[in-house]
């Protein structure tokens, strides 16, 4: 089974299954995991961009993002092999097309 991180923002897996525009990014990647059968690690930083008082430190809490992905935004997913996905339709269109058996294990 592949080792799967998903990097979200404090709101996690909340959400997820809101319609359309209400769905949540962090919350609607997850789901997309789940639903495909993925297990996945769950790692969550601060710094949000509507919570406007985290703008000063949102550079330190999203070091770690920026290195991985060249942006601070999440959700990303970082797979075993370091290649990485940007952005909740991309997670979920990786899910939907990539069965958790055809991954390569983590060693």
């Amino acid at each position: 089974m592949r080792c799967v991180v998903l990097y979200t923002c404090p709101s996690g897996t909340a959400f997820g299954d809101a319609p359309g525009p209400f769905a949540h990014p962090c919350g609607k990647a997850a789901k997309a995991l789940d639903r495909a059968g993925h297990s996945y690690e769950l790692k969550q930083v601060k710094g949000g961009l509507m919570r406007f008082w985290t703008l000063p430190s949102r550079a330190r809490d999203r070091a770690e993002i920026e290195r991985l992905s060249g942006q601070r935004a999440v959700p990303i997913i970082v797979l075993d092999d370091g290649t990485v996905i940007t952005g909740s339709s991309k997670i979920v269109d990786w899910a939907q097309a990539t069965p958790p058996s055809a991954a390569p294990s983590a060693s």
